[in-house]
């Protein structure tokens, strides 16, 4: 029985590939094209996505795509392909790239800023060079942190289920302003340069910490890290992932802050050390939780598990509390951001073909 939940697309012939894991055949769709530069291959695809990349690659490229995530099973699909294009989502560890390299390949691309899920050290051994989408459209991120912000301080996520419940009533439903409030900002990069406007327009003075002066800034006061969270009243978080922001949120840093805070992570899940969160949260002393990324996504995220046995005690724990919103890594999902990560992914495989 072929498997129609997980294609192999490209164009003009229909041809049948087996899945490693059921020995079923699935359907795959090969495309032809004149002056092809490249063979690659994109794991972990929507569909949105597979027509924006084909739109961009004007027929540069002989691509194939797979809705299935890059594992040590999958990576067979890679056979005869130059380069493997994954997602946040997929399995980049050692035995994979070991896996990939003994099938040839030369290069794996990344459709995210963020490369803390490829074993850099294991692909540079193997002789494989790594590229990531050096930036796209960070007021998409920018505005989703913005979103969750205002959803949480105007309790909208409860105000809406109360509603198309015929429950009308005001009761417990007591935001605040975000008028005169302090946002701290913790990385100054794209997305933050593009959240500080958003938060002046709303009347906020804006405070921000990055390991790096940024002295061409000048709508916000750069302070130490103690100082932005002992002053500040929002906490958004924009920093990459790597051994020295990892937990950069945790008992000790949250003892720091404002009693009833509010926290925002649409960077990296791994920034925040949730336990400890959910500690804080419960005693109060962080008053708001928004997250786009979560440190136990991988497997979770990205699909639906509404009626499968996929459980996660800590985040389903999370969930509960009225004060805590979470979005399912979709802060980079709209129509522009996705326009752009597929240019961007385009030239990173005309530029290795060069």
């Amino acid at each position: 029985m072929i498997d129609a939940n997980h294609l192999f697309i490209e164009e003009n012939n229909l041809s049948l590939i087996t899945n490693p894991k059921s020995n079923a055949p699935e359907l795959v769709q090969f495309i032809t094209f004149n002056l092809l530069i490249m063979k690659a291959i994109f794991y972990s695809t929507k569909a949105i996505e597979k027509d924006l990349m084909l739109h961009a690659n004007h027929n540069n490229h002989d691509l194939i795509f797979t809705t299935r995530t890059l594992n040590t099973e999958t990576t067979v699909y890679a056979k005869d392909t130059e380069a493997v294009v994954v997602f946040t989502n997929d399995d980049v560890t050692a035995p994979v790239i070991h896996k990939l390299a003994a099938l040839g390949i030369k290069y794996i691309a990344t459709r995210s800023v963020g490369i803390d899920h490829i074993d850099r050290l294991t692909a540079e051994k193997c002789g494989i060079k790594i590229a990531n989408i050096p930036a796209y459209s960070p007021q998409a991120i920018a505005e989703h942190t913005v979103a969750i912000a205002l959803a949480l301080s105007r309790h909208l996520v409860q105000a809406s289920y109360q509603c198309s419940h015929f429950n009308f009533s005001l009761n417990k439903l007591t935001g605040f302003n975000f008028y005169g409030k302090t946002v701290g900002l913790i990385g100054l990069g794209h997305i933050s340069k593009a959240a500080i406007p958003i938060f002046k327009g709303l009347g906020c003075k804006i405070l921000g910490y990055d390991i790096l002066p940024q002295q061409s800034l000048h709508d916000i006061n750069e302070v130490d890290l103690d100082t932005l969270y002992k002053v500040s009243d929002i906490i958004s978080l924009h920093i990459p992932l790597n051994e020295q922001t990892k937990y950069i949120i945790n008992r000790a840093s949250i003892e720091k802050m404002k009693r009833g805070v509010m926290i925002l992570n649409t960077a990296r899940g791994g920034l925040i050390k949730t336990s400890d969160a959910l500690e804080a949260l419960k005693s109060g002393k962080i008053g708001y939780f928004g997250i786009d990324v979560y440190e136990n996504e991988k497997g979770l995220f990205f699909e639906d598990h509404e009626t499968d046995q996929v459980t996660d005690p800590l985040l389903s724990e999370l969930m509960k509390m009225p004060n805590v919103l979470v979005t399912p890594h979709q802060a980079f999902l709209t129509n522009e951001a996705l326009e752009e990560i597929a240019v961007e992914t385009i030239k990173t495989l005309d530029g290795w073909d060069k």
